[in-house]
């Protein structure tokens, strides 16, 4: 376990990032955030999303159509009896929320607000 991660996060950053858990719905900073600016790792400041592609999806956690290239990872998540695609940072593979087809352009990439760090322009 890393000691300076799990002290620099709070308790749920540390339970979503590290234990692949969710936040509630409609809770998170970033859910109806709307400043230009980039959206990087909570844990190792890796650039991760851009405010460019951030959308109002109304599922009630921030919502992107696109990742920087690279930046994101994804694995198949198998758990609550469902399969769904996982999204991890491309750096230190904290996870960040999940990757569905059904945005504006094909991709909604849902993640959870605690998983970011949000860098104003």
């Amino acid at each position: 376990m890393n000691d300076d991660l799990k002290n620099k996060l709070s308790p749920l950053a540390w339970k979503v990032t590290q234990e692949q858990a969710t936040e509630p719905p409609f809770s998170g900073e970033y859910d109806e955030f709307s400043q230009t600016g980039q959206y990087h790792c909570v844990c190792c400041d890796h650039f991760l999303f851009s405010s460019d592609t951030k959308f109002n999806s109304g599922c009630g956690w921030p919502a992107f159509f696109e990742s920087i290239e690279d930046a994101t990872k994804e694995r198949i998540d198998h758990s609550h009896g469902m399969t769904r695609v996982e999204v991890v940072c491309g750096k230190c593979e904290a996870h960040l929320g999940h990757k569905f087809s059904d945005g504006p352009y094909g991709t909604r990439y849902c993640i959870n607000s605690v998983a970011l760090a949000f860098h104003a322009k």
